[in-house]
């Protein structure tokens, strides 16, 4: 029998750019076995994407009902163990919930919830039920995140004093202005995508990404969030200052009206001793500044990088990795976990980020409808 882990997987049926970049990096170390799951709301749709990509049928399930109660028939050396959430995001809480509750672990997209009271309801299941549960924060399986994580820990930059994050995306440009266009967009619509579409796309990864390289929990914030229209419900850019301490400020930029941008998202901080920056599109390269020195660039691969950072490489130097590589280290954490082997909490983020993250999402538009005020986190 295969040692492979039994894999599950909700939506990402069809093209689904989401679905290909879980399975490629489900696929990357071997470790996981796709068992079934329900790919569209559509049985016969699911049936056959499941032929299309080459698996059995027997497990190709018409909802999550009918999932979980067929899963629990079988033995527990058979059943999946664990499953991934790929719909859109007003399902993710109740599916996490049922399935959490039924004992299978979780790797879930973001935004975890649509709410903070459903995230800490759903900490509260996880905590009941012992499960393991990893929310995909895909940037942090970046080698070079990792290393900037490791390198803030040992005070390669002194005393964090500064932080600076910006995510810049233009996709939503070609929507905002046209009414029926962004009346009809799923993320600019609250009860599919939440109360923010912006923030809690992807000034989310923003905020839990300089959680993680700081190891700081950020205290307080005021946010600015624009609409563009009167008639759009939901921010589409914005600017959030943040408070991480009395002395350790910063501030998070995220758009996704920044014509002609791609996917920009830097992050740079600055300490007592040194700065460090990482930029996703060019993902291989930290950059330390010192003062009176020239800046040193790090790359992924060589020894003088940290254990986090060398096991989430999986290419020589001077050869690239990306996305799905990110991606497939969390799903390589999540491995580690499952099988009950040793692993560094840093390796995929964790319930706990979604809640974090879903209180900042509350409390980013908070501030800004509250007229602009600084709200504690």
């Amino acid at each position: 029998m295969s040692n492979k882990i039994r894999w599950g997987v909700l939506g990402g049926g069809g093209d689904s750019l989401i679905g290909v970049l879980h399975r490629v990096a489900a696929s990357m170390f071997d470790a996981y076995q796709l068992t079934g799951g329900i790919f569209n709301p559509n049985k016969d749709t699911s049936i056959a994407f499941a032929k299309e990509i080459g698996i059995s049928t027997n497990r190709v399930y018409t909802d999550l009902d009918e999932l979980i109660s067929e899963e629990m028939k079988l033995s527990e050396g058979e059943r999946m163990q664990v499953i991934s959430i790929l719909t859109p995001n007003f399902l993710h809480f109740p599916m996490a919930k049922q399935l959490m509750e039924a004992g299978f672990n979780v790797i879930c997209e973001k935004p975890m919830t649509m709410t903070f009271a459903e995230a800490k309801e759903l900490e509260a299941v996880q905590k009941r039920n012992d499960n393991y549960f990893a929310l995909t924060h895909t940037y942090t399986g970046y080698p070079m995140v990792r290393q900037m994580k490791k390198m803030i820990a040992e005070g390669v930059i002194g005393d964090v004093q500064k932080v600076d994050a910006q995510y810049y995306q233009g996709w939503i440009n070609n929507i905002i202005h046209d009414k029926d266009q962004r009346s009809s967009t799923w993320r600019l619509i609250p009860e599919k995508s939440g109360i923010s579409c912006c923030m809690g796309d992807i000034g989310v990864h923003a905020y839990q990404m300089l959680e993680y390289v700081t190891g700081m929990d950020i205290k307080s914030i005021l946010a600015d969030l624009n609409h563009l229209y009167d008639d759009n419900q939901m921010d589409i850019d914005g600017t959030v200052l943040l408070r991480l301490g009395k002395h350790t400020k910063g501030v998070l930029r995220a758009s996704q009206i920044a014509t002609g941008e791609e996917n920009n998202f830097t992050v740079a901080i600055y300490g007592t001793k040194a700065g460090i920056k990482w930029e996703q599109e060019n993902p291989n390269y930290l950059y330390l500044l010192e003062d009176g020195q020239p800046m040193r660039v790090l790359k992924p691969g060589h020894s003088y990088n940290s254990d986090l950072s060398l096991d989430g490489t999986k290419l020589p130097p001077g050869h690239p990795e990306g996305i799905f590589d990110a991606m497939g280290n969390i799903y390589k954490g999540m491995a580690k976990a499952v099988r009950k082997q040793d692993f560094d909490m840093a390796e995929f983020p964790s319930m706990r980020d979604g809640v974090r993250g879903m209180y900042f999402i509350e409390t980013a538009v908070a501030s800004h409808s509250d007229g602009n005020v600084w709200k504690e986190l």
